[in-house]
């Protein structure tokens, strides 16, 4: 009989997320009965998707993997109010619906951010005793002071206190780096009980290139350099525009693309015709399954997370996409993001942050020739494939999983 795993995550497809629908296709592939408990999709822009409702419950059949939904309050703007309300809406959602779910499961998997959920979900396996998997992709209160959402040292330390609560209640915990490992067991947790998983991207909607560009994408003439994916505060994209200006003051043919939506979105359009920078082009957010298309277009891509002590154990999943597609990254990042990629020998890596060092990195990779730059993506897809794969990454949890099922079931 199949270990039955329920995956709990906020975000779930057709919203962007590196834990979604490929996560779950590939675990069933590799034997395992799958369950989905997941909100209503409206990340990053706070509003519902075309094609869905809010209701009290929502079942659907995707790709052969059952998909529960339950409601929440759909927000995704600067409002830490709002933010927290729908973080909230959906915690209580999971708890009220998700009994049931957590009764047929063996194994309870839960996606960390927000903390509500591993909250939500360590509760169930509580109460349904049940072993549980938290992976966590932000260390909070960490990443909330770090991108301003939170300021208010009181609601800092009891977001700690639950985070310990958290950690002592799972049976196993997954995180995206080295670096997140080295903080968690520096805050007492149990070295056994940290596994480090890197992400992997969504390879079939990567790969599907068919689609071209949309309207608006710079011709051939340029060299593009497209950032895709949220346009927030942890991107810190103000010193990208500084790099665009810097470059236009030299007649550099580097143009930069940025896809996707977000709440600095608006602020850094403003911002780019304020300058009066013609190499900078914002295009509006794609679907996955169209992405690829975009990433595919560009002769360079670029990932950058504003200088902070916490990003530096950070490793933006977009380097997995980036180096899924076969293209030269231009990584505005340090610490172990910046160490992946100097690893992969895929790129350029650049200090975030300083206007000066990614316009450095952009022209670098500009005066590559057409034979090097394809090398540098030949050897991204090829470490990709060996290090960082959805196979590699799913197989790592499903060794988790049927560890935890077997000791259950003896217990």
């Amino acid at each position: 009989m199949p270990v039955r795993v329920l995956l709990i995550t906020q975000w779930f497809d057709p919203e962007p997320t590196p834990k979604g629908l490929a996560f779950a296709r590939e675990l069933a592939r590799q034997g395992f009965s799958v369950e989905v408990l997941t909100g209503f999709p409206n990340y990053p822009t706070g509003r519902l998707y075309p094609g869905y409702r809010m209701r009290w419950r929502e079942r659907r059949l995707m790709d052969g993997v059952v998909v529960h939904r339950v409601p929440l309050y759909p927000s995704h703007d600067q409002s830490a109010l709002r933010r927290a309300f729908n973080y909230l809406s959906f915690a209580f959602s999971v708890l009220i619906h998700g009994l049931a779910a957590a009764g047929r499961a063996d194994v309870i998997y839960v996606y960390h951010p927000p903390l509500t959920v591993a909250a939500a979900g360590t509760l169930l396996a509580v109460l349904r005793r049940r072993p549980v998997v938290c992976d966590i992709q932000d260390l909070w209160p960490d990443t909330l002071a770090a991108t301003g959402m939170v300021q208010n040292q009181s609601v800092l330390r009891v977001v700690s206190v639950l985070c310990d609560w958290v950690y002592r209640h799972v049976d196993r915990i997954a995180v995206l780096s080295p670096g997140f490992k080295r903080m968690l067991l520096a805050r007492g947790v149990p070295a056994g009980k940290v596994e480090v998983i890197y992400n992997w991207s969504d390879e079939t909607a990567l790969r599907s290139a068919e689609a071209a560009p949309p309207a608006g994408f710079p011709g051939a003439e340029r060299f593009r350099i497209v950032f895709a994916g949220n346009l927030g505060r942890a991107q810190g994209l103000d010193a990208v525009l500084g790099a665009a200006a810097l470059l236009q003051q030299r007649g550099s043919p580097v143009t930069f693309v940025f896809v996707g939506d977000g709440v600095e979105r608006a602020r850094l359009l403003e911002l780019a015709e304020a300058q009066k920078l013609t190499n900078v082009t914002f295009l509006p957010a794609v679907p996955m399954n169209e992405i690829g298309a975009v990433l595919s277009a560009a002769d360079a891509l670029l990932v950058h997370l504003r200088r902070d002590p916490l990003f530096e154990i950070t490793i933006p999943s977009k380097i997995q996409a980036y180096m899924t597609v076969g293209k030269p990254v231009l990584a505005a990042v340090a610490g172990d993001a910046a160490e992946l990629v100097q690893r992969a020998k895929c790129g350029v890596v650049a200090v975030p942050g300083d206007s000066r060092s990614i316009a450095e990195g952009a022209a670098s990779l500009a005066s590559h020739s057409a034979t090097a730059l394809e090398e540098l993506g030949r050897t991204a897809r090829r470490f990709y494939s060996e290090e960082l794969s959805l196979a590699k990454g799913a197989s790592a949890f499903g060794s988790i999983f049927r560890q935890l099922a077997s000791e259950k079931q003896a217990a």
